[in-house]
């Protein structure tokens, strides 16, 4: 019981300050990543819980897994530091 309040309440704020994201920005996708990324019940929970902070009567936003999971961010970062080598040597 207690782990599954501890859910819901994350679950909770996370829609909340993505409800801010989805106000200013109206995006069509976010992406989680890291660690989180890997939680698939947040792709059902939040979404579901976030039409209570958005200003809007409909959010076409998506949530979606970054596509290299956890590992997206580290990806990134030796995409980057590979392209600084090649261009500066």
């Amino acid at each position: 019981p207690a782990a599954r309040a501890a859910m819901e309440r994350y679950a909770d704020r996370m829609a909340r300050g993505l409800a801010s994201v989805v106000n200013i920005l109206d995006p069509a996708v976010i992406v989680l990543g890291g660690g989180m990324s890997n939680v698939s019940a947040l792709y059902e929970m939040v979404p579901a819980l976030w039409s209570r902070y958005v200003f809007s009567d409909r959010v076409d936003t998506a949530l979606r897994p970054a596509r290299h999971g956890d590992s997206s961010g580290v990806r990134g970062a030796a995409w980057l530091g590979a392209g600084r080598i090649l261009k500066h040597g």
